[in-house]
């Protein structure tokens, strides 16, 4: 768990408001049957509570007249659904073949030891949280990490390195360049 972050059990119970009830309509008619709703009803949930605990998956499965063991397989499938509070920083590292030939596993290993990573993922500073992930359909630009949502490819521990600087410095996410192999932070 991060740092400071809520537990499951003090987050209280999960209900939508008025206006994602009114949004969740609106989705609906775009599917032909309530159950395909599963991921934008998921994706709404941790946008609102941040993560998705058992309680939002009990939610959406009442919501969509599924089993709550049905969503809880879908949100588990995906990595981009977060199970548990991360750090303002969310680093997933895709470890699956194509980016373990082209150095992975190193530069976890660097992320982890630079980062002082614990055994939930967390660096000590509360700012980074870590995970290995399945592919993340970048396979061509190996090996590669998405920090929230940017992704940045064909990274190297000096590349992730300028990365993790710019965010402790507090700047902003830079933007990729794969183009150029590098990335920048912007001024400001």
């Amino acid at each position: 768990m991060s740092h400071g972050a809520p537990t499951a059990a003090s987050r209280g119970p999960r209900e939508w408001s008025p206006e994602q009830a009114a949004e969740i309509q609106t989705i609906l008619t775009r599917y032909p049957t309530k159950q395909s709703a599963v991921m934008p009803l998921l994706w709404m949930a941790q946008d609102a509570w941040e993560w998705i605990d058992l309680d939002v998956m009990r939610l959406i499965a009442r919501t969509l007249e599924l089993s709550p063991s049905h969503v809880h397989s879908v949100a588990s499938f995906y990595t981009m659904f977060k199970k548990g509070p991360t750090n303002r920083y969310f680093i997933q590292v895709c470890h699956t073949l194509s980016c373990a030939l082209v150095g992975a596993e190193g530069l976890i290993a660097h992320i982890e030891k630079r980062l002082d990573i614990d055994a939930h993922g967390n660096s000590k500073d509360g700012l980074f949280t870590l995970l290995r992930v399945e592919c993340l359909a970048s396979c061509g630009s190996a090996p590669m990490a998405q920090i929230n949502e940017h992704f940045y490819e064909r990274l190297t521990p000096e590349i992730i390195d300028q990365v993790i600087d710019g965010l402790r410095a507090g700047k902003n996410l830079p933007e990729p360049r794969p183009e150029a192999d590098q990335w920048t932070f912007p001024v400001s």
